[in-house]
């Protein structure tokens, strides 16, 4: 290959974000040279199934695939995998990568996520103790689970419930240790927490929350987890899933403003010339948070902002305003969220959570900001416009499961 390598857009990383831009700008029009590079040597795959569907062995991993391989080569994307991007040239435009050649852009769109976050205590790098973020990740877990009994999943997020569910359901003795009050305590309710609390356990997890943890333990690899109150607890492979560092160094090395993620404007625009960034790693004021700057981490932030950016490429300026929705699978249990529950006031029940079919109402200043719904579809789509419109609401009424949420839809039409 050319070690004078040069594309109308580079695209950083290879998830949902950079495939979906590729995707976007092609569906627009775009007929410049586009390029994806790569850390890994998959093509683009989805993600999100890794901690359910393929750890659990229920989907082969040909079947997350965003798109076949001769959807590249017709659409003209050129994939430059198993490089990693170390700098950014913002005057020559131009990136550098470990393992390649310099390669130079038109727009770089930056979507390159972020790495999972490492436990910092001792015998953290043990043999036996893994994340959950890519293939290798779970291929390597998948590889060792045979001769595995115990099993110790540290972080009481999505992630590490996900990681958990399955792990029970293959018949592992799995403990979950969570540093906070509760598990999914930055991104849910009371109610919610304690219902995923109590099903875990009924599923056999030795489910525990306010744990810390003073050291991983083992020889030549990990055989236990050492909590601070001394005890130990055994453990023949341990998931860590305490979050993400946003992969942006290079853009902030170039002189990008961030920090906890680069900063974006409404395009989803670095401060930098022609860079744009999107998912994961992308900083930016939301409007589902007050114009608080969050980062979000989901498959469908990614995608929105991916498809703002190609707009913005083309020529058709938009703004990025997307509804934050997420959804997690766990047991027989689908979770949906839409909006962001932070800061809300009140939390109101609708269901009873025994059927295994009910919802969590988030309210703000007697507004509907956020839904979780458990296994009910209905509420989640109706639920959806009531956060996008901001909808006034009492909770006394809302608590009632018998009336539809779109009664207030009517209402609000009228």
């Amino acid at each position: 290959m050319s070690q004078n390598l040069s594309y109308d857009v580079l695209i950083v990383g290879g998830g949902h974000g950079g495939a979906q831009a590729a995707i976007a700008l092609r569906g627009a029009g775009f007929e410049g040279s586009i390029a994806i590079v790569g850390r890994e040597t998959e093509m683009p795959y989805e993600r999100p199934p890794l901690s359910k569907e393929y750890l659990a062995q229920e989907r082969a991993f040909e079947r997350l695939y965003i798109r076949p391989a001769e959807y590249w080569r017709e659409k003209a994307v050129d994939l430059l995998l198993g490089r990693t991007v170390i700098s950014v040239d913002p005057q020559d435009h131009a990136v550098e990568c470990q393992d390649g050649p310099r390669i130079g852009y038109g727009k770089l769109i930056w979507a390159a996520g972020g790495d999972p976050r490492a436990l910092p205590l001792p015998g953290a790098d043990l043999p036996g103790v893994h994340a959950v973020r890519d293939r290798e990740d779970v291929d390597a877990i998948m590889a060792e689970l045979p001769g595995v009994a115990r099993i110790v999943v540290i972080g009481g997020g999505y992630i590490g419930l996900e990681a958990a569910a399955v792990f029970s359901k293959l018949g592992k003795q799995v403990t979950l240790l969570e540093a906070l009050p509760r598990v999914l305590a930055r991104v849910a309710g009371e109610e919610l927490s304690g219902f995923y609390e109590a099903d875990h356990r009924a599923h056999g997890v030795d489910l525990r929350v306010n744990q810390q943890i003073e050291a991983l333990e083992g020889e030549g690899r990990v055989s236990g987890v050492r909590l601070r109150s001394g005890e130990l607890l055994s453990a023949d492979l341990v998931i860590v899933g305490i979050g993400i560092i946003p992969c942006v160094e290079p853009l902030i090395a170039a002189g990008a403003e961030g920090s906890n993620g680069v900063l974006v404007d409404p395009q989803c625009r670095t401060t930098l010339p022609d860079v744009f960034a999107i998912g994961d790693c992308a900083a930016h004021a939301n409007r589902f948070a007050d114009g608080a700057v969050i980062r979000l981490e989901s498959v469908q932030n990614a995608n929105d902002m991916a498809q703002t950016v190609a707009k913005t490429i083309c020529g058709e300026e938009t703004e990025y305003a997307a509804t934050p929705w997420f959804w997690s699978n766990q047991y027989d249990l689908k979770l949906q969220t839409v909006g962001l529950s932070t800061g809300y006031d009140q939390a109101v029940l609708r269901g009873d959570p025994a059927s295994r079919k009910f919802s969590v109402v988030y309210l703000k200043g007697g507004k509907v900001v956020a839904l979780d719904c458990v296994n009910n579809a209905r509420d989640y789509s109706h639920g959806r416009k009531l956060v996008e419109l901001g909808i006034a609401a009492d909770a006394e009424e809302l608590a009632d499961a018998g009336r539809q949420l779109k009664e207030w839809l009517a209402a609000q039409a009228a």
